[in-house]
């Protein structure tokens, strides 16, 4: 009996260690910077306010992060000058 509680608790320790560990990550991957969401809530978009209605916050935090992604991607253009 001692034998198998000797095996036993060391694998059920690591077992819900493991667990733990996907848990952790996954809200590691969801957490939300707060000046991210105020900005999201001072200037949203259709399409982010429809995510946030319909898909929640994730979705229209994603669509967010890909419009400012896109748009700090871009530089502005040179402007020639016409005589």
């Amino acid at each position: 009996m001692t034998a198998w509680l000797s095996v036993l608790v060391p694998l059920l320790v690591m077992f819900f260690a493991l667990g733990m560990e996907r848990v952790e990550s996954k809200l590691r991957e969801t957490t939300v910077r707060p000046e991210e969401l105020e900005e999201l809530l001072e200037r949203p978009r259709p399409d982010e306010v429809r995510a946030l209605f319909r898909q929640g916050s994730g979705r229209a935090l994603e669509l967010f992060r890909l419009r400012n992604r896109s748009s700090r991607g871009r530089r502005p253009g040179r402007r020639s000058k016409a005589a």
